[in-house]
């Protein structure tokens, strides 16, 4: 069975962006060592257009062939002009409003996103999946979740987009790894308890 990872960066508070979602105030902290921490380790989490303009598009993929995100997460791509943003993964788009996918590397899912997520994990594969956001898609997607690999900021929101929009739930996970970084970054790993 694949995993689904949430593989997310967020403030210290717990927020993924500003309540319109933008996350840009972080961009600063990708500095040259954590840049060359993403890159050896989650090669496939930056999107196609970026790892053309570090020259590492021909890095294999290690953790992820597929990607799930929401309509807001797309979005912002789509804003750039780029239809598919992670041309190096098969990619799913979480929407009841996108009518049909504007490329033919992204299937659009309208509906029952959980019971196409969980086909998707009973996938034969090497590979796990990467939830990409946004928050009301991970809220729905909770139950789903393996795997949390929250790089955390560090910066205070104070409000903003939570990492899972949904209702009040209390589920454990057990951390796995923490790894800490020059420019106050720090990426905590947490997996399921089952």
């Amino acid at each position: 069975m694949r995993k689904l990872t949430y593989f997310i960066a967020c403030s210290i508070d717990g927020f993924i962006g500003d309540p319109e979602g933008d996350a840009s105030y972080m961009y600063p902290f990708v500095d040259e060592e954590f840049l060359a921490y993403l890159t050896s380790e989650y090669p496939e989490t930056i999107t196609s257009p970026g790892r053309r303009q570090l020259g590492i598009d021909d890095l294999p993929n290690k953790r992820f062939d597929t990607v799930v995100q929401g309509r807001a997460s797309y979005d912002l791509a789509l804003k750039e002009g780029v239809t598919s943003p992670y041309a190096h993964l098969r990619e799913y788009v979480a929407s009841r409003t996108l009518a049909e996918s504007p490329d033919p590397n992204v299937e659009i899912v309208a509906d029952d996103v959980v019971g196409r997520v969980r086909a998707l994990k009973a996938e034969d594969s090497a590979y796990d999946i990467y939830l990409c956001g946004g928050a009301r898609l991970a809220g729905t997607l909770a139950d789903e979740v393996d795997e949390l690999v929250i790089k955390s900021y560090p910066v205070v929101q104070g409000s903003g987009m939570p990492m899972f929009a949904s209702g009040f739930s209390v589920t454990e996970f057990t951390l796995e790894s923490v790894r800490a970084f020059g420019n106050g970054v720090v990426v905590r790993t947490y997996g399921r308890k089952r």
